[in-house]
């Protein structure tokens, strides 16, 4: 299957070399002994990274491996100036972090639209002889070099931004959630995994309120340690700004199979703790009306609701829910 969704790329990025500057002496047929006239080099060109509310995805960077921006030129008689080096710019998607990828080292993260990095600075411009003359030195025969350009390998790492990210087990429903309340169009079928990457929809709510929402593949024990999907898809949830748990209401224990994606959660990212959570109970049309009250005894205390996606249950109360607690 061919994959469009991709949030991991690592490239070589090398920023461009400042221009020498000029040793030029002004040479003119009635000025036998000008002074230096030399001109400055031009600066070296950036690499630049741009966020761009409409990518979704690295997929563009995926074969892009190496990155160089311009050299500057050098400087000339007449003390003009050489042209700086052309910059580069790369878009990418909001959330996206920036890390050196030999130490890990986290540089900046782009969160707004047309948000600039400068992510490898160009080096500067030598300096041209004119600069050097003084009352003991009328004729300096040397100009700077041009400093050198940075180069690196670096990291991109794409964090969904959304306003729910949806955490659960495989299978428990989150897919089908976020195609019956947004026109999010995930693939869903009735076996684990069958989300591979995150999904994210529009909600709307009422008097054009509307929120995002991240369906994110499914958890399982051991994902903070890299089992299943692992850390491919843990990092997607530390945007969110809350976490709606989804367990199926023919869990063999809701409180222990929250418990265990919460722990998951704290093992990968302790922060995530402090997010705010909401449960919802999926798949209530299979039981019955009695059996749901027998349930409640057995559920985390935090804000739960009852829903069936299927049978479209619950799911205004959901939002409902939701808006209330973004809100608070």
């Amino acid at each position: 299957m061919k994959e469009n969704f991709v949030d991991y790329v690592k490239i070589f990025i090398r920023s461009g070399k400042g221009g020498a500057g000029s040793a030029h002496f002004r040479r003119e047929k009635f000025v036998p002994k000008g002074g230096p006239d030399g001109g400055d080099g031009g600066r070296g060109g950036h690499v630049i990274l741009r966020g761009n509310k409409q990518l979704w995805t690295l997929l563009h960077l995926k074969y892009t491996k190496h990155i160089h921006a311009g050299n500057g030129e050098n400087g000339s008689g007449a003390e003009k100036t050489g042209a700086d080096g052309k910059d580069v710019v790369i878009e990418v998607p909001l959330g996206t972090v920036a890390r050196l990828a030999d130490t890990g080292e986290v540089l900046f993260e782009i969160v707004n639209d047309k948000e600039e990095y400068i992510i490898a600075r160009g080096g500067k411009g030598g300096l041209g002889n004119v600069h050097f003359k003084s009352p003991t030195n009328q004729a300096p025969r040397y100009a700077q070099p041009g400093e050198v350009g940075t180069e690196n390998w670096y990291i991109l790492e794409l964090k969904l931004l959304a306003d729910v990210g949806l955490v659960g087990f495989p299978n428990a429903g989150k897919s089908t959630l976020l195609s019956v309340v947004s026109s999010a169009k995930p693939k869903i079928a009735d076996y684990p995994f069958t989300t591979l990457v995150p999904n994210l929809g529009m909600v709307y709510y009422r008097d054009n309120k509307s929120f995002i929402m991240a369906d994110i593949p499914g958890i399982i024990e051991g994902a903070s340690e890299g089992k299943g999907l692992g850390l491919r898809f843990l990092r997607h949830i530390e945007r969110n700004s809350m976490l709606l748990f989804l367990i199926p209401v023919n869990s063999q224990d809701i409180k222990r199979e929250y418990n265990i994606l919460v722990d998951e959660l704290k093992k990968y990212n302790p922060d995530l703790l402090y997010k705010r959570r909401a449960l919802a109970i999926t798949k209530c049309d299979l039981v019955s009306s009695e059996e749901l009250n027998k349930l409640k005894k057995n559920i985390p205390d935090i804000p739960y609701i009852f829903i069936s996606s299927v049978a479209q249950k619950g799911l205004d109360d959901l939002k409902t829910m939701i808006w209330e607690i973004l809100n608070s």
